[in-house]
């Protein structure tokens, strides 16, 4: 069985962007798995537990910018 040809992009290319998307996934899945844990802290009434939840979220976040935009462009 013959491989695809790929157009564009080196075998090595393409392994580190899907890297990359199955990193980026695994961080939306951790969000989203904390909104819920925060939601569920606010339906029984533990506000203040909630909100330390979300501005742990909120480092998480600033800490990961290289997941959401990554700090070195691709090599082409």
């Amino acid at each position: 069985m013959t491989k695809p040809s790929v157009q564009g992009g080196s075998e090595k290319e393409i392994a580190a962007l899907v890297g990359e998307l199955e990193q980026a996934e695994a961080y939306e899945q951790r969000l989203r798995q904390l909104i819920a844990e925060a939601r569920d802290q606010l339906a029984a009434g533990n506000v203040s537990v909630a909100l330390s939840m979300l501005n742990a979220a909120l480092s998480d976040i600033d800490s990961a910018a290289d997941v959401v935009a990554p700090s070195s462009p691709a090599p082409r």
